[in-house]
């Protein structure tokens, strides 16, 4: 008879998470999940198969997490410039002094893994469709109501604001300054009116 779990799952793939994001996947071995998580390995390979299972659980839980989080920030209620500017700020995710910007989980998986792994394309793929189609209906909002120029065109601009985005997130992993970051998303904004 199998022994009962002494571990709550949901926590683990959280954990997993975090240590995937922080160090990627190819850094990342069995010995230092099991560490981290303070499973064996054996107890880790029986709950989910692989690291590379657990890699996809980790896409997963961030998806529904961090990137549920992001996208219902953009889409909140208020003058759309304003809307646009603070999520773009929040993207950029400006680490404390002295601290390493761990960047956008998502980003830097398709940065390391890029579109091999169809399993990770996938999700990275999804991922990315929504926050364009976010960026779409935030764009239609701000036209819709007069508050962004009356000649932009949604879709070009929503894909001109992710690739923005993915700049942005790789710029502050890379220890670029929030000042100088935030004049590029000012500048961008500006534009947009």
């Amino acid at each position: 008879m199998p022994r009962p779990r002494e571990f709550d799952e949901d926590d683990v793939v959280a954990r997993a998470t975090d240590l995937f994001w922080r160090r990627g996947y190819h850094a990342t071995s069995v010995r230092d999940l099991g560490e981290a998580l303070g499973l064996s390995a054996s107890s880790l390979y029986r709950t989910f198969g692989d690291k590379h299972a657990l890699f996809l659980r980790a896409l997963d839980h961030y998806r529904a997490t961090d990137s549920a989080e992001a996208r219902d920030h953009l889409l909140r209620p208020g003058p759309v410039p304003d809307v646009l500017r603070e999520w773009l700020i929040r993207m950029v995710d400006m680490p404390e002094e002295g601290a390493a910007a761990r960047g956008c989980f998502v980003v830097n998986t398709a940065t390391e893994l890029g579109a091999d792994d169809p399993a990770v394309d996938g999700r990275t793929q999804a991922a990315f469709g929504v926050t364009r189609h976010a960026l779409e209906e935030i764009l239609q909002r701000g036209l819709r109501d007069g508050e962004l120029r009356a000649d932009l065109d949604v879709t070009a601009t929503a894909e001109s604001l992710f690739t923005l985005v993915l700049g942005l997130r790789v710029r502050a992993r890379a220890g670029h300054g929030a000042a100088e970051l935030a004049g590029v998303i000012d500048t961008t904004v500006r534009s947009l009116r």
